[in-house]
Order: C-alpha cells, then structure tokens, then sequence
C-alpha cells in the first residue's frame, strides 16, 4: 500500500481522532519531508491565548512518524516503530496557522538500511520546527524513534 497524504488523513481521523478534531493535517509528504499544519482555534486553545503544547507534540510528532511509516512501508519488511523519546522548547506564541516540517527522511533511510542488514534495533534523532504564518519559528521538536524488525516468533 502506498502511504499518501490522504490515506495519513483517513488514518489520523480514526486511529488518532484527538489530533483529527483538534485540527492536524498533513499537508505534503515526499522521501524527505512531511509538512503538517494545525490552525490555532477554541478547540486546541491553552489559557494563555495560544496552541497547547500537546497540539503543537501531535503536530510535531506526525511530521516525523509520516516520513518513518513511509518508508517503512517502501522497504517491504516486517518493522515496528516506536516514540522512545521527545522534546521540545518554545520560543513564540502559537497563533494562527502553525506548519511543522521535518526534512529528515534521509536519516530513516539509513537507520532502516542498518537493521534490515544487522537485526538490530536502531535510533534515530529527527526534528521538526514549527512555523507561523510569518515563517517565525513558534517551537522545535526532537523526536527519538526506534525501529527493528518484528521478531518471526508466534506468541502462544
């Protein structure tokens, strides 16, 4: 099955519906970017008269997870992946439409590569910065995914 921006959307509305009625979309995906956008609204609001930040890390987070289920699926082998671990800091208010880029699909290609060829799990560090409608950054994420490939073993 090849991953397209509109089955990332049909999958995000019923696999992740928070994110979907909080307004998070994928824009654009190709093998080394994913652009996702979320517009500031009632909904995803904080006190504060901006984006909660848990928006902001569905947003962040699908820029990359789209990149890896992409290539993951381009491979053709049996790998599982996973969030191991995430940040990120915030340096301007969250208002109005906000897209969140990540330009690092060149690093799954190699993690993937590695673990096909040894067996072993691998890490990989990628970024996603969100931007306004002035191009002003608003926040950077890192998020920390593992991939290996599914064990053959049946569990009983």
């Amino acid at each position: 099955m090849e991953v397209t921006v509109k089955k990332m959307n049909r999958f995000l509305m019923f696999k992740l519906p928070s994110a979907f009625l909080c307004g998070v979309k994928l824009k654009d995906l190709d093998n080394e970017k994913a652009v996702v956008t979320v517009t500031y609204k009632w909904i995803n609001q904080n006190p504060f008269r901006s984006m909660y930040f848990a928006v902001q890390s569905m947003a962040a987070e699908l820029s990359t997870g789209a990149l890896v289920i992409k290539k993951i699926q381009e491979c053709g082998k049996p790998i599982s992946m996973l969030v191991t671990n995430h940040n990120g800091k915030f340096t301007k208010k969250a208002v109005g439409k906000i897209r969140f880029i990540c330009k690092d699909g060149n690093l799954i290609n190699r993690a993937l590569k590695q673990t096909i060829e040894t067996g072993e799990g691998q890490t990989i560090v990628m970024k996603s910065i969100g931007l306004n409608e002035y191009d002003e950054q608003v926040s950077v994420y890192e998020f920390e995914w593992s991939v290996k490939l599914k064990s053959s073993k049946k569990k009983h």
